[in-house]
């Protein structure tokens, strides 16, 4: 009998969902191990063939193909890595894309194998370079008000290789020049930590993709358990950034119900506690929304909120409008009025391009609503079934 996988592997690849756990019988997908991983499991799982193991990773994580009868394997022997490794990349539903003056924004839905959508976007950075926002869950559970996806509530975790498999897609199927990932699209990455340190471990594999963690960065609404947890994880080299949108308990309870958990103080002190390496620098991000957070109060409140933190950059986003929206998008006055409060409280400030916003591709706007109708329409069938 093949003994089972390593639990960190099982914990990371699982569906957490609400629509059942991933298969124990299918095929193991490659792009949610790291090399050493697959290692052992082809010596494990395959009587002949698994000294092949190397240059079946390297088709899988360089080229997003899996053929192994191209690499010497006997029909047999490649049959039997059919039977029990795999690589599944999602379908590519559509894509949209918006000029603008740094680049192209392009936004692509990806179909998983059961028939769930999940958004990525690539978004232009300036010479030359651009960055992959990719999805962690299909849908998100905690609730932002601002938030697209929010409206769909939390319909399952992906597993890593889905993760993976979203820069795979974008690199190899679309052609995307994808120099840094961030994990920002739809869902909260921390309340997925088993499948993203996977994920991260993959992208990061030297003997795969060799995506370095600096050029990959975290963003959490602010999962205090998450953080404590990301810096026991050793990825010393990860970029993190948190959502902080509203300077105070009451204003932030409203927008991001996350705070009812984690107040405040809480994150902020994990936030101050958490020093992976000297040079870190936390990311705050500020989705500028009129009426709501853009007072000078508001920008000495978010000053104080930064102040113990070793060293910071404030990002200040404008806020863009969805299918429901709390207020309209600030003007270019505004922003740049907010910016000059927080630099006057000594703040270092990097204003936000707003990019795919007129394609549903900017940050707050990813997700499809119609999902969690979907969802209840299936729960109620199986119910009268």
């Amino acid at each position: 009998a093949k003994q089972p996988l390593s639990r960190r592997w099982r914990r990371a690849n699982r569906s957490l969902t609400l629509t059942g756990p991933m298969d124990p019988s299918a095929p193991i997908p490659i792009h949610g191990l790291t090399w050493t991983e697959l290692k052992a499991e082809a010596r494990e799982r395959l009587e002949r063939g698994h000294g092949r193991a190397r240059d079946l990773y390297r088709q899988v994580t360089e080229e997003a193909r899996f053929e192994p009868e191209s690499v010497g394997l006997a029909d047999r022997w490649a049959a039997g890595w059919r039977q029990r490794f795999s690589l599944e990349l999602p379908e590519v539903v559509r894509t949209i894309s918006e000029e603008g003056e740094t680049g192209t924004t392009a936004k692509v839905v990806l179909r998983l194998h059961d028939g769930w959508e999940v958004e990525c976007v690539l978004i232009p950075m300036g010479r030359g370079r651009s960055t992959l926002c990719v999805s962690s869950q299909v849908g998100c559970k905690m609730g932002c008000t601002f938030c697209e996806t929010a409206k769909m509530g939390l319909i399952r975790h992906l597993r890593a290789d889905e993760i993976v498999a979203q820069v795979l897609t974008a690199k190899h199927v679309l052609g995307w020049p994808v120099r840094n990932v961030v994990f920002m699209g739809m869902g909260e990455a921390l309340d997925n930590a088993d499948a993203l340190f996977q994920a991260i471990r993959v992208l990061n594999d030297p003997a795969g993709m060799a995506m370095g963690q600096e050029r990959m960065t975290i963003c959490t609404v602010g999962r205090v358990d998450g953080i404590e947890r990301l810096a026991r994880e050793g990825l010393k080299r990860i970029n993190l950034s948190v959502s902080l949108n509203a300077p105070n308990d009451a204003a932030r309870d409203r927008l991001m119900p996350v705070n009812r958990k984690y107040p405040l103080a809480e994150l902020q002190r994990a936030l101050t506690d958490y020093r992976p390496r000297r040079n870190f620098t936390l990311g705050v991000n500020v989705f500028l929304m009129p009426g709501l957070n853009d007072s000078r109060e508001d920008a000495a409140a978010i000053a104080a909120f930064c102040e113990p933190i070793a060293r910071v950059l404030v990002n200040v986003i404008p806020y863009n409008p969805g299918s429901d929206p709390l207020t309209r998008a600030p003007s270019g006055e505004e922003i740049d009025r907010f910016i000059g409060w927080l630099r006057d409280e000594g703040l270092p400030v990097r204003k936000r391009i707003t990019k795919g916003r007129s394609v549903m591709a900017a940050c707050g706007q990813l997700g499809n609503p119609e999902a969690r109708d979907a969802l209840r329409e299936k729960k109620r069938l199986r119910t009268l079934s």
